[in-house]
């Protein structure tokens, strides 16, 4: 998941500055405490998984705060088999908490840099499954947005500072590209069903117009992050995944909605070639800038 474009242009020098796995530094307190914060948000956030999945005796999300985030609550509500997602998601941040922790990695300053921001996203996580637990539906639009922006910035810094090698770029670009993607999609659906549930009636305007103007929405955003980052793959195929579940509940299940179903089928396609595209683009600059 290295993007080449930005592998062409960065200097090839083991230890200069755009070599991000590299030592920048000696080791410090500051980096095990970095470390410590970084695995025990991980931890947290997946105790908080097994509370919104019921697992500890809590509420699953799609039952608590009267169903509002239910598969069926809203036109934009991703189908319930879209949520095994989270597993690899999960699994990708107890990878990096252990990944980020290892020696190696301790100076390395895209670990640095990243470290504080992974941790707000795993905290923030948790509290959007404590605010959905509470009954606190109101609470979750800020926390999701506060999430969503943080990625943006935790994914911006894998941009500008490549991975050290295909392990890196895995567990460290894949994960975040991936929780990324998804919290895009599951942004769009948190609005809607707060705004459902506080009984907005869409202005007087049919519900599946504000439907397909979501999923448009979604699908622009998923546009958006190809062209920026080149064609990365895993924030893509989350996103894409999003919205192809969105598509399978409207097309199958209640409330149905096949223009809703249609919509979502044509952002998937569009932002699976606009990554393909966007990937070429890369990869011919690349091999240009080889033969230079």
């Amino acid at each position: 998941m290295t993007n080449p474009e930005r592998t062409a242009h960065a200097p090839s020098t083991a230890g200069g500055p755009s070599a991000a796995g590299t030592s920048s530094g000696t080791s410090s307190g500051g980096d095990l405490a970095r470390q410590i914060v970084v695995a025990v948000s991980a931890v947290l956030a997946v105790v908080g998984s097994f509370i919104g999945s019921g697992a500890a005796g809590g509420q699953r999300v799609q039952d608590a705060a009267g169903g509002a985030l239910a598969a069926d609550a809203t036109l934009v509500a991703p189908g319930g088999g879209a949520f095994a997602i989270w597993s690899l998601i999960y699994f990708g941040l107890l990878a990096y908490a252990v990944w980020q922790f290892l020696p190696a990695q301790r100076t390395a300053e895209r670990h640095r840099r990243l470290g504080p921001w992974v941790a707000a996203s795993l905290l923030l996580n948790a509290a959007w499954i404590l605010s959905i637990q509470f009954d606190l539906l109101w609470l979750s639009v800020p926390v999701i947005a506060a999430l969503l922006v943080v990625l943006v910035m935790a994914f911006r810094i894998s941009l500008l500072l490549r991975p050290t090698g295909t392990i890196d770029a895995v567990v460290t670009d894949g994960t975040i590209g991936l929780y990324l993607g998804w919290v895009c999609v599951a942004t769009i659906a948190n609005i809607a069903a707060v705004l459902v549930a506080a009984g907005f009636d869409g202005f007087g305007l049919p519900p599946e117009t504000w439907s397909v103007a979501l999923v448009a929405v979604a699908g622009l955003l998923g546009i958006a992050l190809a062209v920026w980052d080149h064609g990365r793959i895993a924030p893509a195929l989350s996103l894409s995944w999003g919205l192809a579940w969105i598509a399978v509940a409207r097309l199958s299940d209640e409330p149905s909605s096949t223009v809703t179903g249609i919509a979502a089928i044509f952002a998937v396609v569009a932002v699976l070639i606009a990554t393909a595209a966007m990937r070429v683009v890369a990869i011919r600059r690349h091999a240009d800038s080889a033969r230079g």
